[in-house]
């Protein structure tokens, strides 16, 4: 069992419940530095060592684990000092939002000899681990392309202050879900193209960053994939739209995973066809609290894989390296929004003196 402390308790309330549903984990600490939050997940979770001051975290050494769920500009200074203190690190995505700082963290983990996992939670999802799964096991073949999206009526966004911001951009807000989908898969993405724009819901709000977004990726295989996205408007019946899909074509198959629905769906290498969906029981741990909001069963998913690549030495992915290149991925999308152009992602990584391998950070998954 490992001993985990939280910071930042909005995002965070998720993985508050999987610690304390996990015999992994022992949840030895919670922070923000809102006083008020903190006593309301105290009394909403009955867990009352609570503290405004992240260096009591940091300094407690009966701490194994800090988790990090504070705003993406902060990312790289905690986990900076997480690792200077002696802690393995879980970090939401998008992993830090200055490649600048890339260097500096690579070569910090490497002394302290810690673990760093990024919570990209969706892998963790029922249907992803499950197409996954096949995948691996060459259900169909030699992978071919790849197909995501993620689409949201989160037009309640508008509302609020900070989403009208000029540093919120739902491309690393909301697309960076189906894009590590694409990494996850084709980790040698070399090349992306992208066309976005503003919808008029975005435009009335005073939305400063596309909210609507189609992109096209090469791979130095020459394989492609492709990611979309729109945040503000109404969507398909669930019936028929998931919000959230990965479609993965292959040479003697393919498999459809799907958010929300808990729905998965995959013509095999015999020509069998399958759908498969989870029940009332796998919906109530996935999502634990009002609604489908705080994915906490995804979380505690990868928490006690976390926990699981710290006992038995083994690399949790996505890591730090994994992290920074899709980072890295990112920002060449959001190059190729603004100048109508395509972009190498090695172009980003030389500008910021980082390694070309951060790209193919991930072991390459199976594709014969």
């Amino acid at each position: 069992m490992k001993t985990i402390g939280i910071l930042g308790l909005g995002e965070g309330r998720s993985t508050i419940s999987a610690a304390l549903q996990s015999d992994k984990l022992r949840l030895a600490m919670i922070c923000d530095q809102n006083l008020d939050l903190c006593r309301q997940r105290a009394d909403e979770f009955k867990v009352y060592d609570y503290t405004t001051k992240y260096e009591d975290m940091l300094n407690d050494a009966g701490i194994d684990i800090i988790a990090i769920y504070t705003p993406d500009h902060l990312h790289a200074g905690h986990v900076k000092e997480a690792l200077m203190h002696g802690k393995h690190v879980v970090c939401t995505k998008p992993f830090i939002d200055d490649l600048g700082k890339a260097n500096e963290l690579v070569e910090l983990q490497n002394k302290a000899g810690k673990k760093v996992f990024v919570g990209q939670s969706s892998r963790f999802f029922e249907p992803f681990k499950k197409q996954r799964k096949d995948f691996e096991e060459g259900i169909i073949g030699e992978l071919t392309t790849i197909e995501s999206h993620y689409n949201a009526d989160h037009r309640w966004f508008l509302e609020k202050k900070w989403a009208l911001e000029k540093s919120f951009k739902w491309l690393y807000g909301g697309l960076s879900h189906p894009v590590d989908f694409i990494r996850w898969y084709l980790p040698g993405i070399e090349e992306v193209m992208g066309y976005g724009t503003i919808s008029p819901n975005g435009k009335k709000a005073g939305l400063k960053n596309e909210d609507t977004m189609h992109f096209i990726f090469k791979s130095a295989d020459g394989r492609i994939a492709r990611v979309s996205g729109s945040y503000t408007g109404p969507v398909q019946p669930t019936k028929r739209d998931s919000g959230m899909t990965c479609v993965l074509r292959g040479t003697e198959g393919a498999s459809q995973a799907d958010y929300h629905e808990l729905r998965y769906a995959v013509t095999t290498n015999s020509g069998e066809e399958m759908m498969q969906t989870w029940g009332d029981a796998t919906l109530k741990y996935y999502f634990r609290f009002e609604g489908q909001s705080h994915h906490a069963g995804e979380y505690q998913n990868y928490l006690e894989y976390f926990v699981d690549s710290i006992e038995q030495n083994f690399t949790a992915y996505p890591d730090l390296k994994e992290g920074i290149g899709t980072i890295a991925l990112m920002q060449a999308m959001d190059r190729s929004l603004n100048t109508g152009l395509p972009v190498k992602i090695s172009d980003i990584l030389a500008e910021y003196g980082l390694s070309h391998s951060l790209l193919t950070a991930h072991p390459s998954p199976r594709t014969s």
